[in-house]
């Protein structure tokens, strides 16, 4: 005989209609009373039926992800996957499921909008896109509830890390070590990049360094031949840099192994830094001098936000959470040889 949801209620000693608005997260039942109904249920192998609270809340406790990692890395890159972990076990914990939205489903021409109304999602979160893809704006200007990672919209709650502050402490981490000739390799247009930029400028000025153009060089991240062009462009120059700032880690990997074949060494000919402080690249030696974002709790903060505009929508302000960054001091930035 099937358990049902009169069972869980006689093994709490609860009414029906309670044990129902706990499986289905009612903001006036507490945290013990939920917590007792779940146990119940798992005691004599209860499972809410996911279509049936589909109809009573009007919800389908599904969310969209929308990641298109361009570079072919997907899910294995560091700074992506551990922000998606961190978002995937927030929303878990408010019993919410996770959908990928893209184009390769069974047939062609599907927007990213049109995936979303297919999946029936409550909200997405755009993790990594092309946020001026005109697709990605069209899903943001939707009535779908959204919240994005790294780039804002106007009237759309986002979780953004201090990309300006950690650019801007490197550069002036590196000036204290006597660097006046300081180069950066950046990234692709995107508002991260452009507010690494300005860090980069900001730390140059307060340093009384005057930026010079040929030390600012268009790169790509995610990749370690990035790294590997940026150093050899840079130290070609007629007066090379005595400090490069990479895209990402992985570019430092590559600008670590260049600087070793052109007879360099680091950090005593040359400084080199990264960014976003990946396991691997703390394992290289020496040490690489990063700036670690807060990956665990951006996810997280995405996950809120998104979720309270799902389960509270008068209520529910666009926000805008700015994680900081930290500066790591490795071995790969040294003073500058005299």
């Amino acid at each position: 005989m099937a358990v049902t949801i009169k069972d869980v209620a006689a093994r709490c000693g609860l009414s029906i209609s309670t044990v129902s608005k706990a499986f289905n997260n009612y903001a006036d039942i507490s945290v013990e009373t939920r917590e007792l109904v779940q146990r119940a249920a798992k005691e004599i192998g209860y499972y809410p039926n996911a279509i049936a609270r589909t109809l009573k809340t009007n919800r389908s406790y599904n969310l969209g992800v929308l990641f298109q990692e361009e570079r072919g890395t997907g899910l294995t890159h560091a700074f992506f996957a551990a922000v998606l972990q961190a978002f995937k076990t927030e929303c878990e914990r408010h019993g919410y499921d996770i959908t990928f939205i893209n184009h390769n489903i069974s047939w062609k021409g599907m927007t990213y909008l049109e995936h979303c109304r297919y999946r029936n999602v409550d909200g997405v979160c755009v993790v990594c896109a092309n946020f001026y893809e005109p697709e990605v704006m069209a899903l943001v200007s939707s009535d779908i509830p959204v919240v994005t990672i790294d780039h804002a919209f106007a009237n759309r709650s986002c979780v953004l890390s201090q990309n300006r502050e950690g650019l801007q402490a490197l550069v002036e981490y590196a000036a204290s070590l006597g660097h006046r000739r300081i180069a950066y390799a950046h990234g692709e247009k995107a508002s991260v990049t452009e507010n690494r930029i300005t860090g980069y400028y900001r730390g140059l000025a307060a340093c009384g360094i005057e930026p010079d153009p040929d030390y600012l060089l268009p790169s790509i991240y995610g990749s370690p031949e990035a790294g590997v062009e940026a150093v050899r462009q840079l130290m070609a120059l007629p007066v090379p840099p005595t400090c490069i700032i990479l895209p990402d880690d992985l570019a430092a990997l590559g600008a670590l192994d260049t600087a070793r074949e052109m007879g360099l060494r680091v950090p005593e000919d040359l400084s080199i830094a990264g960014y976003d402080e990946s396991h691997i690249a703390q394992m290289t030696r020496p040490r690489l001098t990063t700036v670690a974002q807060d990956t665990e709790r951006m996810g997280r903060q995405a996950a809120l936000y998104l979720i309270e505009r799902i389960e509270n929508p008068r209520t529910a302000v666009s926000e805008t959470g700015l994680i900081p960054t930290r500066l790591i001091k490795g071995e790969s930035v040294g003073p500058v040889k005299e």
